[in-house]
Parts: C-alpha cells; sequence; structure tokens
C-alpha cells in the first residue's frame, strides 16, 4: 500500500530539519543527497548506530527522523520509543527492506509517522517526509500487499510455547543450523558479517540460547525453524 504525500498538508514555514540513521555510510551519502537537493528539507545530523541516532535526537531536534530497522545497538522500537521521549515533536520515519506485519504494527503502536520501504522510488521519500512534518496525526504505509492484510487481520492469536523471531533472524539460525559461517551466511543472504552477527545475538537473546548449537535445538523444538539438513543444501 503506498500513500503519495505530494501536495498534502501545509508546508511548514522553514526546511524541514531530518536526522538520518542507518548504519551503511554509503547509503547514507546517497539519501543525503537526495534530500538536500530539496530547498525545503535538509540533513541536520548523522548516526549509524542506536546510541548516536538517540543522542542526535537529543542534540538537534530534527523535525523528521529517518530511521533503519536494522542498525546496531538496540531494538527498533526501544530507540522510537527514547528519541519521542527525548522530542516529542520529532516525526519518525522509517526506511527499511524488512516488510513484516508484526514490526510495522508494533512500530505503528511506538507512534511513527510512516512506514517505506528502501524500494520506494526518492519522490515517494521526500514525499513522506513533507507528509510527516506537515500532518503529524496521519500515519503514510508503503508496504507489500501481504503485509497489509495481516495488518488488516489484526493480531494472530498469541502462542505461548514459542518465542518470537523475525523472518531474517530465522533465516540466519537456519543456515547457521548447517554449519555455514558468518561470513558464507553473509554471502548468501546479501547482508554484511556484522549484521550476521547482530542476528545472531538477537536469537541468543530472545531464545535464552549459550551457543549456536543451543540456539538451533531450542528453535527447532519450538517449531520456529526446520531441523538442519546436510551443510550446503
Amino acid at each position: 500500500m503506498s500513500t503519495s504525500a505530494e501536495g498534502t498538508g501545509a508546508m511548514p514555514s522553514h526546511a524541514i530539519r531530518v536526522g538520518l540513521v542507518d548504519d551503511h555510510d554509503l547509503f547514507r551519502e546517497g539519501i543525503r543527497d537526495i534530500l538536500n537537493a530539496h530547498a525545503d528539507v535538509t540533513v541536520v545530523g548523522e548516526a549509524g548506530d542506536a546510541a548516536a541516532a538517540v543522542r542526535l535526537v537529543g542534540d538537534k531536534k530534527p523535525d523528521v527522523l529517518l530511521l533503519d530497522v536494522d542498525i546496531p545497538g538496540g531494538y527498533v522500537t526501544d530507540t522510537v520509543g527514547r528519541a519521542k521521549a527525548l522530542s516529542p515533536d520529532t516525526r519518525v520515519v522509517i526506511l527499511t527492506m524488512l516488510d513484516e506485519a508484526k514490526q510495522i504494527r508494533e512500530l505503528v503502536r511506538a507512534g511513527i509517522s510512516a512506514y517505506l520501504l528502501k524500494s520506494a522510488s526518492r519522490h515517494e521519500l521526500v514525499a513522506t517526509i513533507r507528509t510527516a512534518a506537515a500532518s503529524p496525526e496521519r500515519c503514510v504505509l508503503s508496504i507489500s500487499r501481504d503485509s497489509l492484510a495481516l495488518l488488516v487481520a489484526g493480531d494472530p492469536a498469541p502462542d505461548s510455547s514459542a518465542t518470537p523471531l523475525t523472518s531474517r533472524e530465522c533465516e540466519v539460525l537456519e543456515l547457521a543450523a548447517q554449519a555455514f559461517s558468518n561470513a558464507q551466511i553473509a554471502t548468501r543472504t546479501g547482508m554484511s558479517e556484522a549484521t550476521v552477527k547482530r542476528h545472531l545475538r538477537n536469537v541468543f537473546a530472545k531464545l535464552e540460547a549459550v551457543s549456536r548449537i543451543d540456539a538451533v535445538n531450542r528453535a527447532v523444538a519450538a517449531g520456529l525453524i526446520a531441523a538442519p539438513g546436510p551443510a550446503g543444501h
């Protein structure tokens, strides 16, 4: 579902001040260039992890915080909550590759103003930032139809037997279960090795596991992943 924000709401009298948070320098550079090309938008600060993102909000009080979901240093809903506590008027716009209904629902509840996939066009990105700044009562979603259907359907019945893992965490754990190294998992998934390590740390914490083998056994027992097959298959 994509909601265009061009021409909606009253434009602020000053340039929209944006804080940019992503752990990939090259990606931040590209987004910065896109945003600074518009006279009514300016990037006032950048960060690459959750702690730096919170400091940025506290120091700069940006109109809009453009935030990636998968950054080091903490769970994204916690980062949103800490940012909103420091600067309630800052509108949080999520820009991510992750299209998961559960996560979207949690972030909407946390008070984000928009959820935008990185497959969006530059025009959609700028329009969404403008809408977030001008219309705080609105929430813009640009997500897949499958995620939208799950959002409309509401929360599934809780399953107390399983600790929730994201689809990315399950993917990484399934590859780890096949004895792939972090570097091999990174190559297969297109993630950085640091991101793979971060996913595994999250998995260990959620499953209260002490090792990869322990995490795999717990996840298989809970029905979160399939039992591992031969490595390389």
